[in-house]
């Protein structure tokens, strides 16, 4: 059910039944039934939510961001203008696939996506990852990975509240990490 608590654009459209309250749906922006939505999302113009894409609370979805079935985005997630999401690797016009043979996608909590960054399906973005503008994304990105370029590549981490951790891995704001394993990135001292 649609809380009556969220606003919708009187020239946008959300068909769905499962947006979570004090979301924004903006003009022009296109949230399909199906899709599920969190509490305090803000949804900007010209987006794309597709049916059977997640989102979840208080995600920012800056505009003609296009998110499409299959994705999950966890909590706390920033997607910056025009970063797209795919779900079909090897799409043909005359072949038509039905969504189950699409891929997953999920970006988990806290992660920022720059502005027309690309993220090809079946792929993992960690926690607290920051994917820089223009990237292309086309393998697991760990936890708090600062990843740039075509195909995107690790340079760097990132802590929790965005600054780039040097190699001590101590951040200004007086958060610590170290690293578990290369596969998951970081996780707090």
């Amino acid at each position: 059910m649609v809380e009556r608590t969220i606003f919708v654009h009187e020239k946008g459209l959300c068909e769905s039944e499962s947006v979570g309250p004090r979301t924004r749906v903006w003009a022009f922006a296109h949230v399909m039934k199906g899709a599920r939505i969190g509490a305090d999302c803000n949804i900007c113009d010209h987006a794309f939510v597709e049916s059977g894409a997640i989102l979840g609370d208080r995600v920012t979805v800056k505009n003609a961001v296009l998110i499409w079935d299959k994705v999950q985005i966890d909590d706390d997630v920033f997607l910056g203008p025009n970063a797209v999401f795919t779900n079909d690797l090897r799409p043909r016009a005359a072949f038509k696939k039905p969504a189950t043979e699409f891929l997953q996608t999920l970006v988990e909590r806290g992660a920022t996506i720059g502005a027309n960054a690309t993220i090809v399906c079946g792929v993992t973005i960690g926690a607290h990852a920051f994917v820089a503008a223009g990237a292309v994304v086309i393998r697991n990105v760990q936890s708090h990975a600062l990843v740039v370029g075509n195909p995107a590549r690790r340079v760097g981490w990132v802590c929790v509240c965005g600054e780039r951790l040097g190699s001590s891995l101590e951040c200004t704001c007086g958060r610590g990490y170290q690293q578990k394993s290369l596969e998951t990135g970081l996780e707090p001292k």
